[in-house]
């Protein structure tokens, strides 16, 4: 029979709290006794606690402990696909903030499925890092909390827990300055490409965007709402179901620029022309929206100093509650997409 500590990557294992509470010492005494690294103890405490730990299928986390002691100067990125330019800019921020400070970063990715996030990191971790950022944090997986209770150094980029060590952009600021834009040209009745519901950053936009609508005394009607993934084709997909709504939205708020992208060409498939039929705002300012056709409004985001944020709480440096989540705010960029309604 398998022993805990023979379970695939993903499952829970054994660590040093399990057995400091079974044999009834402290954590760092457990640690001092199953240091390979000190002089074997042969006391009676010691023979309990390793008697314990075999019972219990303990075995000793080697990366974990590489990373504890800090000495490999490497960090581990994992992020959904670098085919997704804002993944891309954020993976070129970290390495280049890695870089300034002598480290440096290795990526993984793994297409935002989490049993290829788990995987991920192990042969990270199996690789000596540091600590990881994550760019692929979901609602509905605990893979943070398994990371902590394993004592992996780890903090959330672009997306959050609500709890872990993160650092992400002002979502909702972010969506409620997109509506405001819009708002403030005469639009009422807005569509939203609204990403998975997922991600904490396509849900703050959304909420921030709803916050706007709600001020203004607009209700926001949920038929204009539009699930989505974070990929082109999906906003070509959501902007047909928008025009299809009577009366249709005059303008759109796409929650990042890929799918904003597809939505302008899935308008110009319907013979739609932006912005004189209908206005749409982007997110993320990923470097070709400002080279289209009709250059797109949308919002910046500051992925240079969301990565400085995320490695300085990798290095300890987030430790009280109030800081725990470092919030960068993002930058409404007016473009050509976005003009009065008519």
């Amino acid at each position: 029979m398998n022993s805990k500590a023979d379970e695939i990557p993903g499952q829970s294992r054994v660590t040093i709290l399990d057995v400091a509470a079974a044999a009834g010492v402290s954590k760092s005494t457990v640690s001092r006794i199953l240091d390979e690294r000190l002089p074997r103890s042969d006391s009676e405490t010691a023979r309990r606690v390793r008697k314990v730990a075999e019972e219990l299928g303990y075995v000793r986390d080697v990366s974990a402990a590489s990373l504890r002691r800090g000495n490999t100067m490497t960090v581990g990125v994992i992020v959904p696909r670098l085919t997704d330019t804002v993944m891309a800019m954020l993976y070129e921020a970290l390495a280049k903030a890695c870089s300034r400070t002598g480290r440096f970063a290795i990526v993984a990715t793994t297409d935002d499925k989490p049993k290829a996030d788990r995987l991920a990191a192990e042969s990270l971790l199996r690789r000596g890092v540091d600590g990881l950022i994550l760019s692929t944090a979901r609602e509905d997986d605990d893979f943070p909390d398994e990371l902590a209770r394993r004592g992996v150094p780890y903090v959330l980029a672009l997306r959050t827990d609500g709890h872990s060590l993160s650092s992400v952009g002002d979502d909702r600021l972010g969506g409620y300055l997109a509506a405001r834009h819009l708002l403030d040209l005469g639009h009422r009745r807005i569509g939203v490409i609204a990403g998975p519901s997922y991600a904490s950053s396509s849900r703050g936009r959304v909420e921030g965007f709803s916050q706007a609508l709600k001020e203004a005394g607009l209700t926001v009607d949920p038929s204009c709402i539009i699930p989505s993934t974070f990929g082109i084709e999906s906003g070509a997909v959501a902007v047909e179901t928008l025009m299809n709504l009577s009366p249709r939205p005059t303008a759109i708020f796409a929650v990042n620029d890929n799918t904003a992208i597809g939505a302008l060409s899935g308008l110009t498939k319907l013979g739609l022309s932006v912005p004189q039929d209908i206005s749409i705002v982007g997110y993320n300012d990923i470097p070709i929206v400002s080279h289209l056709p009709t250059p797109l409004t949308t919002l910046r985001v500051p992925f240079e100093q969301i990565a400085a944020n995320a490695l300085d709480l990798l290095a300890g440096d987030g430790g009280s509650v109030d800081d725990r989540i470092r919030i960068s705010a993002p930058t409404l960029i007016p473009r050509k997409s976005t003009a009065p309604l008519r």
